[in-house]
């Protein structure tokens, strides 16, 4: 039987841990977040990261910036990030790439996704091939004649090899049997958007949402959205299952913090974002830019990481990338 004084010391220390809990919570962010996103500024995943951050900062004490820190495929950026000092006000966007193309070629020594401790997924947007009005193609059906007809004469712009968009045009070849004269891009979006306005290319794969402005000036044209189902922002460009074919491949985007960030301060940025994720000015925005509004917590985007790494690298090993 414990005495009534050792009754009352064990409720004072648990009540004081409570309120320590309490108090770093209401504490945080006792400074402005910093949100490293590792591509230029300009591209879809830079305007995203910055409209939900500028939402996500309302429900906050304190105001959440973007930095901007391109190179080595995200990982200059997300390593400056796992070097920061792990208490809730430095945190990082992770695409395609932070995720796949780095992990599977082991390109930068000392990157790695266990030095992270992932809040969120935010989005999720499907590749698509977009045709340069030079081409003088009008359908994916024209494309793939055309590539048929002549192989390694139709110019298709893509990232990296190990990218997303690399790995599409690849299985796309496979599937369909065409061959085509693939010309990668480091970087953004941008410079494959700058070669399909000058015709350089004849085609390029990325998100709808990362060709949205020569998309809505007329100079390219979506022509085939690799999905599943028919995005609505486009509802002329058909999705590839439509057309007979099994391919469906894209980036999204995450958000991370570095290992052995406090779980309260996950929580505490989790709740923030989650907010603005819901918003109506959220969700009406995103979606006018093609991009699927698409939401996993700390609790489950773990899990989906690790799937989606087992997939993928299961198809890289199919196909010998």
């Amino acid at each position: 039987m414990l005495t009534k004084k050792i009754k009352n010391t064990l409720i004072c220390a648990v009540s004081a841990c409570i309120l320590s809990s309490s108090v770093i919570a209401a504490d945080f962010p006792s400074k402005d977040i910093r949100l490293i996103v590792p591509w230029p500024a300009g591209g879809g995943a830079d305007a995203i990261s910055r409209k939900i951050s500028n939402i996500a900062e309302q429900s906050l004490p304190k105001s959440i910036y973007v930095e901007n820190i391109s190179g080595a495929v995200t990982a200059t950026g997300l390593m400056q990030m796992t070097r920061s000092r792990p208490d809730g006000h430095t945190i990082g966007v992770l695409t395609y790439d932070s995720v796949i193309t780095l992990p599977r070629g082991k390109m930068v020594p000392g990157y790695s996704l266990e030095k992270m401790a992932p809040i969120a997924r935010i989005t999720r947007e499907a590749d698509a091939i977009v045709v340069s009005k030079h081409s003088g193609y009008n359908s994916f059906e024209e494309l793939i004649s055309a590539a048929k007809a002549k192989p390694n004469s139709v110019r298709v712009g893509v990232a990296p090899k190990g990218s997303g968009p690399y790995l599409a045009v690849r299985r796309l070849e496979k599937e369909i049997n065409v061959k085509f004269n693939v010309i990668t891009y480091p970087g953004s979006s941008s410079a494959e958007a700058e070669a399909l306005l000058s015709g350089e290319l004849d085609a390029a794969i990325s998100s709808l949402g990362d060709f949205s402005g020569i998309l809505s000036s007329g100079d390219a044209k979506g022509v085939v959205e690799l999905s599943s189902e028919q995005n609505p922002s486009y509802p002329g460009v058909p999705p590839i299952k439509s057309l007979g074919y099994e391919l469906e491949t894209g980036s999204f985007i995450l958000l991370a913090a570095p290992k052995n960030t406090p779980k309260d301060k996950i929580s505490a940025l989790e709740t923030a974002f989650k907010t603005a994720f819901d918003s109506k000015e959220f969700q009406s925005w995103v979606t006018t830019i093609g991009v699927t509004p698409s939401w996993l917590g700390s609790t489950d985007v773990q899990a989906w990481i690790d799937e989606l790494q087992s997939s993928t690298f299961k198809v890289m090993d199919d196909l010998n990338l």
